[in-house]
């Protein structure tokens, strides 16, 4: 064989060589290749192991126990969907992943405890992000929980899916880039219940607010303050509450002293039970205030908070919920069906959000083809889905908030009752473009893709 031929040969194979190394490249899975340039270690990444962990900080203790203990179930629920498919796995639109775990690992999840206290919650996270090696972590039912923990994930380099969060602030002037929201927030309960109580009780009203002191409390406060003056409501007062109170006696006889025809509860969890229960107690539903039937107004509503009032008490109270179980679109349904296949009940809103805000994070891994953080963020931020809900979803990139339609719901009394579990009727759909609202409304910065 001659010199030339052998050069020949050299370079067919050399043609070869580079051929068979971009097809390679082209058929290997994304996420061995993408950016891999970039990918520097940041919190648990890169990911070691056949597993991926995920940590779920709900509060198993304090207000707001029953919402955890929903949210854990939906947890479990969806891991077990990613690792071996099911629910709305079938649904999602668009959707990359297979029930074969993320990025070809299995899925495993750690449990917390955030007591539904800020600084145990950023205890519990920690020891998560430190002694467990979470790739993400998520849950909690408050807002100051929340965004304790968001900026813990800002910190650490570990994305945080928020649980059940209603503040402004969370995704406003709290807003952080490694924190995402699924959940609608006060001002859309204010832009979707504002018309419909004008509409219902009319506009000339005297409200009378009472609100859990922390933050939010007080943004639900000054939202629904200023949707219903922009409806013609006079907001007579307002007197801060303490979360977890169980006696509001003190607070209903300012009430009753006033001459508010409305009073409104910006309480959640079992402090809404309480109060609740006790201003019908008092004989407020009851009561004739300027000539006019006094109203009692829940604008955070929950199908495990209208169990725990009881029937009765609920009978015709508005107010306004992030999903219902009894909702017929299909991702609804295939997430109901595989919950009360599960557990023998259908889940509550905090769960839909905890169910639906994992899958996101998953499929943004998968879709990103990367545990990287700042791929990850990228991948989930401006992403338009649907089949987790009714209609369109929508993750703004500015700030974080996820936007799709919001219910405007109305306790169910006994007699309307259709089961043992519908405790809240949908009076309304409204839809997300009438509830989105500018970034800007809400100044805040959401910080570095790669955390100081």
């Amino acid at each position: 064989m001659s010199k030339s031929t052998k050069t020949t040969i050299t370079r067919r194979t050399a043609i070869k060589t580079v051929a068979a190394s971009a097809l390679a490249v082209t058929c290997a899975p994304a996420f061995f290749v993408r950016n891999a340039w970039a990918e520097k270690a940041i919190g648990n990444f890169p990911v070691k192991g056949k597993e991926v962990v995920f940590g779920f900080n709900v509060p198993q203790t304090g207000a707001y126990a029953d919402e955890g203990a929903d949210e854990l179930r939906a947890y479990k629920l969806a891991v077990d969907h990613l690792n071996n498919g099911g629910g709305m796995l079938g649904t999602l639109d668009p959707c990359a992943l297979d029930g074969n775990g993320v990025l070809g690992k299995k899925v495993s999840y750690v449990v917390g405890d955030t007591q539904t206290n800020p600084d145990a919650a950023r205890t519990s996270a920690r020891r998560m992000v430190e002694r467990d090696k979470v790739i993400m972590f998520g849950g909690g039912s408050s807002s100051a929980v929340a965004i304790a923990q968001q900026y813990l994930a800002q910190e650490m380099g570990v994305v945080f899916m928020c649980g059940l969060t209603h503040s402004n602030d969370t995704t406003g002037k709290d807003r952080r880039r490694y924190g995402f929201r699924h959940f609608y927030n006060a001002y859309m309960t204010g832009k979707a219940l504002g018309p419909v109580l004008a509409e219902t009780y009319g506009s000339d009203r005297r409200a009378f607010h009472l609100t859990a002191d922390y933050t939010w409390g007080h943004t639900q406060y000054e939202s629904i303050k200023s949707f219903t003056e922009a409806e013609g409501w006079t907001t007579v007062n307002n007197i801060m509450t303490p979360l977890g109170n169980t006696d509001y006696s003190q607070f209903l006889t300012a009430v009753l002293n006033s001459d508010a025809d409305v009073v409104v509860l910006n309480h959640y969890g079992k402090d809404m039970v309480n109060s609740l229960t006790q201003a019908v107690q008092f004989g407020m539903r009851e009561m004739q205030k300027n000539g006019k039937q006094m109203q009692v107004v829940v604008p955070l509503f929950s199908r495990l908070m209208a169990k725990g009032a009881g029937p009765s008490n609920i009978d015709g109270v508005f107010g306004t919920a992030n999903w219902n179980w009894a909702l017929r679109d299909t991702g609804s349904q295939a997430f109901v069906k595989s919950f009360e296949r599960e557990y023998g009940f259908p889940p509550s809103q905090a769960a839909q959000t905890c169910y639906v805000q994992t899958l996101l994070y998953a499929d943004a891994c998968q879709r990103a083809g990367t545990f990287y953080p700042p791929e990850v963020i990228k991948a989930l931020e401006g992403h338009t889905f649907t089949g987790a809900g009714p209609g369109e979803s929508f993750m703004r990139a500015g700030d974080h908030q996820c936007f799709h339609d919001v219910l405007v719901v109305q306790g169910q009394g006994m007699a309307a009752r259709q089961g043992d579990f519908d405790f809240l009727r949908v009076y309304k759909q409204v839809p997300r473009d009438q509830v989105s609202y500018p970034v800007d409304t809400f100044p805040g910065d959401l910080g570095p893709y790669k955390p100081a």
